[in-house]
């Protein structure tokens, strides 16, 4: 079997969200199949900007092949399309120029698939939301498979992307979460799909006193590992953290990552920097829990990492998939308020034995499913099954796009659409939660 991987970065320096969960899986089922990535020049997420040279070239042993942006990502035009198309009612036409300014823009990527998707049996397209995706799908048609990353923000409530999740062939979903939020908004349930998430590489050796004396860190600390982002909810951590610090709370702050907004001067918080995977692993193995601030995520790949190494988490409970998770593993709490946050982190801090309790249920749920064989088996049972069924009876034929009226019909704010969705965590059997209160 050949498969591509298609995503819109792709490297080994690229550390994070849905590039990196594109290399774990393309370099795991490359031990299946004959893997091939295809990507963009692009390194940097937010100009996307041609940093790569374009071609063909070897990453951990698979065969990249990169092909340029045609331009950069301008700020200002994206924004002023994403208030429109989030915020106002609009039409598809301004929706395919939203698409167009998010980039990163690579025509020459569909223009390849188009020339050379039936050399593979399958292509994997990692995130629905960019351009390579949205064109990609419907260059390959039933050779597409997805995997979406989705998170409750309002791109998901953009009419053009029904057609892609109700015409791939198959999608490969993150959370319970995540798969009962795309049914219900684009009503695909007759796609063939299955809640996968990925794995991780965990070292088989971490060290806390090798964190300690490379920091100086000495005191007990809560964690926080990914980019210091206001987007990653690490303003309002900030502010949480520091009133409970000046109310009595005992734990430090430790920030492992890129900052791209101020990190308060306090002497309780300790920002670190972006820093290797060993280091970070250290740091888990130092810490007392792991804190996930972000109301937005489709897995967090740092959480189940946390649960590998058997560390607590204590999540931001706005978020569904990150509370679902909590409740299905029973190895975390969460919180939606300061007082949570501060009454959750005193719990943790005070009671050692709740720490190893959710620290062991956390390493369990990750054995059973999210280590690498689980995780594998998930896909290549998936790749089996759409070969033994040969030509699908529905996925993989890709609404075309109206006409000119059509593309001109005024449609509703995405933010209205994404409201009018159910909210709450999804238990395994399908059933849905109450939205986050009291962890």
């Amino acid at each position: 079997m050949k498969l591509a991987v298609v995503v819109q970065r792709y490297g080994a320096e690229i550390n994070g969200g849905a590039e990196l969960h594109a290399r774990y899986i393309a370099e795991r089922l490359a031990r299946h199949a004959d893997v091939e990535v295809l990507t963009t020049c692009a390194r940097d997420y937010v100009t996307w900007r041609n940093e790569y040279q374009p071609g063909a070239e070897s990453v951990n042993g698979l065969t990249v092949r990169r092909f340029p942006v045609s331009q950069p990502r301008s700020p200002r035009e994206f924004g002023r399309l994403s208030e429109l198309v989030f915020t106002r009612r609009h039409s598809l036409r301004d929706e395919l120029q939203w698409l167009s300014a998010e980039g990163p823009t690579s025509p020459a990527l569909v223009e390849h698939l188009r020339l050379h998707g039936h050399d593979y049996d399958y292509c994997l397209f990692f995130s629905y939301r960019y351009y390579h995706a949205y064109h990609g799908i419907r260059t390959v048609g039933r050779r597409a498979l997805l995997v979406p990353t989705a998170e409750r923000d309002p791109a998901l409530g953009l009419a053009i992307f029904g057609p892609t999740f109700r015409g791939v062939r198959a999608i490969f979903y993150n959370s319970f979460e995540e798969r009962a939020l795309i049914q219900e908004i684009s009503g695909n349930q007759a796609v063939p799909g299955v809640v996968v998430g990925v794995g991780s590489q965990i070292p088989p050796q971490a060290s806390a006193r090798r964190f300690r004396n490379e920091t100086g860190i000495r005191r007990r600390f809560a964690l926080y590992v990914g980019r210091i982002d206001e987007n990653k909810g690490c303003a309002e951590l900030f502010s949480h953290f520091q009133r409970y610090a000046a109310g009595g709370g005992r734990l430090e702050l430790v920030l492992t990552g890129a900052p791209i907004m101020p990190v308060p001067d306090h002497p309780r918080i300790h920002s670190l920097g972006f820093v290797p995977d060993q280091k970070k692993y250290d740091a888990l193995s130092a810490a007392d829990l792991l804190i996930m601030p972000s109301q937005y995520e489709s897995l967090s790949m740092v959480t189940l990492e946390a649960w590998a190494m058997g560390l607590p988490v204590l999540v931001n409970g706005r978020c569904e998939v990150l509370h679902g998770q909590a409740l299905r593993s029973n190895a975390g709490l969460y919180y939606a308020s300061y007082e949570e946050f501060a009454e959750t982190m005193r719990l943790l801090e005070s009671n050692r034995r709740l720490r190893t309790g959710l620290g062991a249920n956390g390493r369990r749920y990750f054995r059973q499913h999210y280590a690498w064989p689980v995780i594998e088996q998930k896909y290549l049972e998936m790749l089996q099954q759409l070969q033994r069924d040969g030509e699908p009876a529905v996925g993989g034929a890709i609404e075309p796009l109206p006409g000119w009226f059509g593309r001109r019909r005024r449609l509703p704010a995405a933010q209205e659409v994404l409201a009018r969705a159910t909210r709450g965590p999804v238990m395994s059997d399908g059933t849905r939660r109450a939205a986050a209160g009291a962890g």
